[in-house]
């Protein structure tokens, strides 16, 4: 959704305080059990194109989620879960 507001996570916050885009993302990953996607994985499991502006779309909700804590990029591209954040504990 457009002009979605990514909350930074803490403690206690649980994935559907975020829009439901970002709560797919997170449970993607979070069904992998701590093993990283990159943006390409992830834009195919959620059934979109695999055209550029489709992954693009994907990159910017994961590096945001990233930024505000939800996600950890453990090398350039490749994501995953924060171990105990998926489930807002």
């Amino acid at each position: 959704m457009p002009g979605s507001v990514v909350p930074a996570w803490r403690e206690g916050l649980a994935p559907d305080s975020l829009a439901p885009d970002y709560q797919r993302l997170v449970e993607i990953l979070a069904d992998r059990g701590g093993e990283a996607m990159d943006c390409r994985q992830l834009a195919a499991a959620l059934g979109l194109q695999l055209v550029a502006a489709k992954v693009e779309g994907v990159r910017s909700k994961v590096k945001r989620l990233a930024a505000r804590g939800w996600l950890v990029e453990e090398r350039p591209g490749m994501f995953r879960t924060v171990p105990g954040r998926a489930g807002g504990s």
